[in-house]
């Protein structure tokens, strides 16, 4: 009896456009619900008190550095895994998903040692309003300890991406979500715990949402064994693993880097100080309405990019990155005309006082003018991610915040001080998306004559 051929994985049959919606639909969908509780976070903190929504603000860096390691380390993984696949080396796949969560314990304890040792000297080093630095030392303290539900969350939630199985990651983000917002308003002002409760709630809803990750795991990924008792880690796989995620890492690295400066600028070269970090905060609050489902297409893109990499069709890779093109800029433009036409009632979902108004609604529409570069970038990006060029991503991150950014940011903002302008500063967001765009550009170009154009061009 002859054994029966395994069936052929949907990433290189399946029709293309289907395919990505397939998916993508699923992160993009627990995306936007991502993106509801982010708001709703800030939305009840704003509520309890204006300098809480400035900690939580200010506790954005080492909150996206957190999630940037978590992430990054999973990037690695969803492309070597799904490689593996491609390549129809099963033993591979399972060899990988074990080192990388293994990988992400490792993550967890070094944000538990930031959490218990380095959080108030972080507050301290941005601002030094006693109330605002012991809000934001409350909240971040208990999202750093717990963080064990972020980065399990995660990286399980990936191993199930890089198989295919995307409509699962849906379940889990969405009920993470749902449980932070139905305790957010419990813990914030039925507790009176103010940001303390906004982490608390925030930390449970991981924990679930990791837990649901770990058991839909076993019961549905069918392509996946964990062998966690009997695993060593694997050092040359860990390398091979960061080789592809370091980049990624660095790149929510300097994304860190370049928020804890930009509210450093903000604070001591404005007029407004406090209350343009805090716009600035719920700037990034707003902005993952736009840009958290493309960050999901993204991720649904990335697998089937990999697969058809490791099956040798150019075709199908170059079609999923020109649809993810097209996708990313239709929806990017609805959130660019929002941020043009309605600043205003944005930030009103945080109770913006008129002084928040008066430095918020130009900033809004200054960086909002440029999202379609951003989206263009992010789509085009998810290549050099999948096939294992994520310095390349790494490049252009460091090129957008750290040598545009930044420094056209100080720049303006003296300026602007010196002329009694404010919103000069905030066109350092435009100067950045266009040095962004032209480094992209010119790396996919190399990358498309280096990689992908040798490739065959595959099967309709």
């Amino acid at each position: 009896m002859q054994n029966k051929a395994p069936a052929e994985n949907k990433m290189g049959v399946m029709p293309i456009p289907k395919l990505i919606i397939n998916m993508s639909l699923p992160m993009i969908l627990s995306m936007l619900v991502q993106a509801l509780y982010n708001v709703v976070d800030s939305y009840f903190v704003a509520r309890f008190e204006q300098d809480a929504l400035t900690a939580v603000s200010l506790a954005f860096p080492a909150q996206n550095l957190m999630i940037g390691l978590a992430t990054g380390t999973a990037v690695g993984v969803n492309a070597l895994l799904s490689r593996a696949l491609g390549e129809k080396k099963p033993e591979l796949a399972n060899q990988v998903a074990e080192n990388g969560v293994f990988l992400a314990l490792v993550g967890y304890a070094v944000f538990l040692l930031f959490g218990l040792f380095g959080v108030r000297t972080f507050f301290a080093s941005m601002t030094d309003k006693a109330k605002i630095i012991d809000y934001g030392v409350d909240y971040l303290t208990v999202v750093c300890c717990f963080s064990f539900g972020i980065f399990g969350q995660i990286m399980f939630e990936r191993l199930m991406q890089s198989t295919g199985r995307t409509i699962y990651t849906m379940f889990t983000q969405g009920i993470g979500a749902i449980i932070n917002i139905i305790l957010d308003p419990v813990f914030i002002f039925t507790l009176n715990l103010g940001a303390k409760g906004a982490a608390i709630a925030t930390v449970i809803g991981q924990i679930v949402a990791f837990a649901l990750a770990v058991i839909l795991n076993r019961m549905k990924n069918d392509d996946i064994r964990l062998n966690l008792r009997a695993f060593r880690p694997d050092w040359r796989l860990i390398g091979r693993i960061y080789a592809i995620g370091i980049p990624s890492v660095i790149m929510m690295a300097i994304g860190s880097v370049m928020t804890f400066l930009m509210n450093i600028i903000l604070i001591n070269y404005t007029s407004a100080k406090e209350i343009s970090a805090t716009v600035f905060g719920v700037y990034f609050k707003l902005n993952s309405f736009v840009f958290m489902p493309v960050f999901g297409l993204n991720n649904g893109i990335i697998p089937i990019i990999a697969y058809n990499y490791g099956a040798r069709n150019r075709r199908r890779m170059m079609q999923a990155v020109k649809l993810a093109i097209v996708y990313a800029a239709s929806y990017i433009f609805l959130g660019l005309l929002a941020f043009m036409i309605i600043p205003g009632p944005l930030l009103g979902i945080f109770n913006a006082s008129p002084e928040m108004l008066a430095v918020g609604v130009p900033a809004l529409r200054i960086i909002g003018s440029t999202f379609l570069f951003a989206g263009v970038c992010i789509a085009m990006g998810s290549v050099f991610q999948a096939l294992g060029y994520g310095t390349y991503s790494m490049i252009v991150s460091f090129a957008r915040q750290l040598v545009a950014l930044l420094p056209a940011a100080y720049i303006l903002a003296l300026i602007g001080m010196n002329a009694g302008n404010d919103t000069l500063v905030w066109y350092s967001f435009p100067i950045a998306e266009i040095a962004s765009l032209i480094t992209t550009l010119v790396l996919f170009r190399r990358l498309y004559n280096r990689v992908i154009k040798p490739i065959p061009e595959g099967a309709q």
